[in-house]
């Protein structure tokens, strides 16, 4: 929601344009130098009024973990002082990576230490459940983070134990409708995707409630399957503006995935990666990403424009002009046409708007 020169308490806003960066996962698994992952980008993040992104492992040092195995997404402990050096304000911690109820704590105790807010996993429900709330220059920024990739043991956070919080997706098969499905066995089913709805609505008031006590509200989600966007990602993201978010920020998938404007308000469907470390394949250690930058006044949002990044072999993050990744620029401003939005390449960057 757009803020006045007064904000909510009271006090009189003297930055009347902010901006604030919003970026995707950030996996540190095998980081033991902190100041290597973002040394090309920090002067872009470090200027931002406030940064928020998606914390995808866990500060963590197990009692004899093996790092040549895969026992869990943990870090050193001492690599949680990259997003200090980058500016951080807070992150997202709800995602299938941050498993494990000492991990979580750990990880958690290692934020607090740096004063970098989270949200999306605590020691119980209720803290996990809870909004970080990053408060500049008089502004009150709220983010709240779910995750619909989650294990179905043990990961969930209850009133008793630690965990993330979760919003359940739900999965059916439904023929093809089409002219072929009569004379054509074995082709496969249509995949439909939706939101538990009764979480759902639990999740749009607890947003609308959390609209109420800040200036800016970010929905942050863990969701997505590789460079499809499902019917439950959109569900869910136009909910959560109806109910009152001015911005969602989409992770999980590891690829670059489009945009939409929506009642005004930007939708990342897909950032991909801010830093990652790991991957699932080798092509997953060549991704690239995006942050966006949003430009804020008293009017509400003024501008939104995409920066892209890419990792180097040396795991540090860098600015890449769209000129430099046609494929994945043409990729992406193919599939934000479908959501109605335009991104227009200026320089260095991407700018939405809607389509005319």
């Amino acid at each position: 929601m757009p803020y006045d020169s007064f904000n909510q308490e009271g006090l009189e806003v003297v930055e009347l344009t902010q901006t604030l960066i919003i970026a995707g996962d950030m996996n540190f698994t095998g980081v033991t130098d902190p100041s290597v992952p973002f040394a090309s980008i920090s002067e872009i993040t470090r200027a931002a009024d406030v940064v928020f992104g998606n914390l995808e492992c866990c500060f963590y040092d197990k009692p004899g973990h093996d790092p040549s195995k895969r026992e869990g997404f943990y870090a050193p402990p001492i690599a949680a002082n990259a997003l200090e050096l980058a500016g951080f304000d807070a992150v997202g911690c709800a995602n299938n990576v941050t498993y494990g109820e000492d991990a979580i704590i750990a990880s958690l105790a290692c934020l607090d230490a740096l004063g970098i807010g989270h949200t999306g996993a605590g020691a119980n429900r209720s803290a996990a459940y809870e909004p970080a709330i990053v408060i500049n220059k008089g502004v009150r920024y709220g983010f709240i983070q779910r995750t619909s990739a989650y294990w179905p043991k043990n990961q969930q956070a209850t009133d008793e134990s630690p965990g993330v919080a979760i919003l359940k997706g739900h999965t059916a098969y439904r023929p093809l409708q089409d002219d072929l499905a009569p004379n054509r066995p074995g082709l496969p089913p249509e995949v439909v995707t939706w939101t538990d709805p009764q979480q759902l609505t639990a999740y749009c008031q607890e947003i609308a409630a959390l609209s109420e006590d800040v200036d800016f509200l970010v929905a942050s989600h863990h969701w997505g399957y590789k460079t499809d966007i499902l019917d439950y990602q959109v569900q869910i993201a136009h909910a959560a503006i109806d109910a009152g978010a001015d911005a969602v920020l989409g992770h999980g998938p590891h690829f670059a995935l489009g945009v939409e404007l929506y009642q005004g308000k930007p939708i990342l469907y897909g950032a991909c990666n801010l830093s990652f470390n790991l991957g699932h394949s080798a092509a997953h250690l060549n991704w690239i990403g995006y942050f966006a930058n949003i430009k804020i006044d008293t009017n509400g949002i003024a501008e939104v424009a995409l920066h892209l990044v890419r990792r180097t072999p040396g795991n540090e993050t860098i600015l890449r002009r769209p000129a430099d990744e046609v494929d994945t620029v043409n990729d992406l401003i193919a599939q934000s046409k479908t959501f109605g939005t335009s991104l227009a390449i200026e320089e260095d960057r991407l700018v939405m708007s809607r389509c005319e």
